[in-house]
């Protein structure tokens, strides 16, 4: 066992969240004696996204150079240091378009260069930092009587620390994956897609997930092209011509695209302080109310922007303004909507003016997540009801290089979208691939045998059970996430009704029970009892999605590091 100086800091990942954690260390200028960083894979800031695990040459991110958070040295200065002929598409010389999204590969490999500046200006402050790449952590136990840690490794080495910060990123649990044939629980690693696939396939959603999975596998079974007229079209390879691709979504929607944003980066401008939450909580019965979240950081920032639009929606509800926004998607088929989205976002981008409305809700999901676990439970199943559905179509900002790919695919009469009921389902085939159970919008049921199928929903969130460090469980420095009900009445209606368990109190409240782990405002644990442990912050993402609706993205993890790091 190593036992580090005093005053330790343990990173349990070395991923993005990793990266920022290093990030607002060097520029709050905290100075802990020690950082101990462990990575299971053999690379640093990259995590499952933007390396080999994630992506393939493929694979772009929704962002763009000018959209990052401002590190040590911009996107722009380290491709002119470190000029690659590697993504010709993007970027020759060290020459690129900082409004371009970023192939997921070179971002990732901006990434780790950032990690790597930010332990040398951790070191030139005077801190230790030690690295365990390719160490996974088996387990985190608490030594009760220093208030610290043992992190044990699997290369047989433990340690001592002060404070842990559990970054451990994206999982996706593997289902039947390894058992079943054919069946894939998630497109990652994209390289475990090896050949092609002379039949047609099922994938499971339309997210940015489904996209990746898309773009993978349709370059198994033929080819892109950019014809004369500019147009891309897709032709199959000859021994892949019965290669389809069917798509199941409950919504019946592809992706919005990404549009001209007038605003930068996400702003902490944008949130509810800290002081202006329980300031409200006081007077408003110890909740943060949803709607009053829509006004100040939905409605009122659109009327700065759009009058015009603003005054449409004025005196709307959320559920109005959903209903309104959504009634517009519905009336057209989806590849006609996504087509004409298209249209609309290139005309943002030439004439660099924003679609308001959708920048202002994007603005609103980040900006709600910080008073989200102040919300009564009734406000947060109106949020999952409602709002969601909609902002998890518009945030997606999806690529137009993507676009392009997915209607040549369409064009080609390669690809569908097939709107499911929420009760369909898929079970794994005695042989290979699975069985899609489902009800069409025309009430016709199915069940159509693919011999692949690939779920492709997007990150889940986990649960306290599936936290893989079993000494904090058995110690209950975790707890699962829950919310109080404004009414008891509400409450015993839904408990014989709502499939999220709601919960009875021994103080006769009532408390519905959302995904994920309990956290404060500075993303520490809760532990059974409602207790802050102090030394112990939450920022894998998966374990937190409960309590931040909208919990994805570097912006996120820049804001959590930073509140962590306050608190440090």
């Amino acid at each position: 066992m190593e036992n580090i100086d005093s005053r330790t800091i343990a990173l349990i990942g070395g991923g993005p969240s990793a990266l920022l954690m290093m990030k607002n260390i060097v520029d709050q200028q905290l100075k802990p004696d020690t950082i101990l960083i462990f990575e299971k894979n053999d690379r640093l800031g990259v995590g499952m996204p933007y390396g080999k695990c994630g992506a393939g040459y493929e694979h772009v991110a929704n962002v763009s150079a000018n959209e990052l958070p401002k590190f040590s040295c911009s996107f722009e200065d380290y491709l002119e240091r470190n000029p690659t002929n590697e993504f010709p598409d993007f970027s020759v010389n060290g020459k690129f378009n900082i409004y371009q999204v970023i192939p997921r590969l070179l971002l990732g490999n901006y990434l780790e260069y950032q990690f790597d500046q930010y332990i040398k200006m951790a070191k030139e402050n005077g801190i230790k930092v030690i690295c365990r790449k390719n160490c996974p952590v088996r387990d985190i136990i608490s030594i009760t009587e220093n208030h610290q840690f043992k992190i044990i490794t699997d290369l047989k080495k433990d340690y001592i620390t002060d404070f842990v910060v559990i970054c451990t990123g994206h999982h996706w649990p593997k289902k039947h994956e390894e058992t079943v044939a054919g069946w894939f629980d998630s497109p990652y690693p994209p390289s475990k897609f090896k050949t092609n696939t002379n039949f047609p396939i099922a994938i499971r959603g339309t997210s940015l997930t489904a996209v990746d999975a898309v773009k993978t596998i349709s370059r198994l079974n033929g080819k892109f092209e950019t014809q004369k007229d500019g147009q891309l079209k897709y032709f199959l390879n000859s021994d892949s011509e019965n290669f389809r691709i069917d798509l199941f979504s409950t919504g019946g929607f592809l992706p919005a695209l990404r549009f001209h944003s007038d605003d930068a980066a996400y702003s902490n401008d944008w949130m509810m302080s800290l002081e202006e939450i329980y300031e409200y909580k006081e007077s408003h019965n110890g909740f943060v109310d949803l709607d009053h979240v829509f006004d100040i950081n939905f409605k009122l920032p659109l009327k700065k922007k759009d009058p015009e639009f603003h005054s449409q929606i004025e005196h709307l509800g959320i559920e109005d303004f959903v209903d309104k926004m959504m009634s517009i998607r519905k009336e057209l088929d989806t590849f006609q909507l996504f087509k004409a989205e298209y249209s609309e976002a290139e005309k943002s981008i030439k004439r660099h003016q924003s679609i308001s409305w959708k920048e202002t809700l994007s603005a609103f999901s980040y900006a709600m997540n910080y008073p989200a676990k102040h919300f009564s439970a009734e406000d947060m199943l109106r949020l999952r009801k409602t709002l969601l559905p909609l902002i998890s179509i518009i945030i997606a900002s999806l690529p137009q290089s993507s676009y392009k790919e997915i209607i040549a695919l369409y064009d080609a009469g390669i690809i569908d979208l097939i709107q499911v009921n929420k009760d369909s389902f898929v079970e794994p085939h005695s042989e290979s691939g699975g069985i899609y159970h489902y009800q069409s919008v025309e009430n016709e049921k199915h069940q159509k045998h693919y011999k692949l199928f690939v779920d492709a929903i997007g990150q889940q969130p986990l649960e306290m059970n599936d936290l893989p460090f079993e000494g904090l469980r058995s110690e209950e420095l975790v707890s699962p996430a829950y919310l109080n009900f404004k009414s008891n009445t509400t409450a015993e209606i839904l408990s014989k009704t709502e499939k999220d368990p709601v919960i009875k109190g021994q103080n006769d409240n009532y408390y519905l029970k959302v995904h994920g782990l309990e956290i404060n405002d500075y993303f520490q644990s809760l532990d059974k009892y409602g207790q802050t442990v102090n030394n112990l912050f939450i920022m894998a993402v998966p374990f937190i999605g409960g309590l931040n609706p909208d919990y994805s993205g570097l912006d996120f993890c820049d804001t959590a590091a930073s509140r962590i790091v306050k608190v440090l």
